[in-house]
């Protein structure tokens, strides 16, 4: 099988993720309107209806793509798994690399990336908003 042209390959990632953001964008809405306001923000429902969402996609893409990685499986690769699911939400990644980090018989690695992954996130989140708290 060829490898997908650089162009051709930034060209899917781009269409996928721009139609992945705007279904995660319209999931929100659908939640907040099913669900209202309140609820919708006493709890992130719809961030984790996303993550599951898109884990379960992403755990279907995988599949399909072991059992019949046809020619065409590297184009569904990159708009759906990399482009789609990636603008719809990270997560699905991470939740692949986790569960392959299990089945590959590195449950140490697997904790450890997870661990890192949840403590650098928030991290980085925290010190980016002091940062934005002390420029006002």
């Amino acid at each position: 099988m060829a490898a997908t042209p650089p162009l051709t390959a930034a060209a899917l990632v781009f269409a996928g993720g721009g139609t992945g953001a705007v279904l995660r964008y319209q999931l929100g809405r659908a939640m907040t309107g099913w669900l209202g306001p309140q609820t919708i923000t006493a709890f992130p429902w719809a961030t984790l209806a996303a993550n599951v969402i898109g884990s379960l996609a992403m755990g279907l893409l995988a599949g399909f793509l072991a059992r019949h990685g046809a020619a065409q499986g590297e184009t569904w690769r990159i708009f759906v798994g990399v482009g789609l699911l990636g603008g719809f939400t990270t997560f699905s990644s991470f939740s692949l690399e986790l569960m392959l980090l299990i089945e590959r018989g590195q449950p140490s690695l697997a904790l450890t990336y997870a661990g890192v992954s949840l403590l650098a996130g928030l991290l980085g989140l925290y010190i980016g908003l002091i940062a934005m708290r002390l420029t006002a």
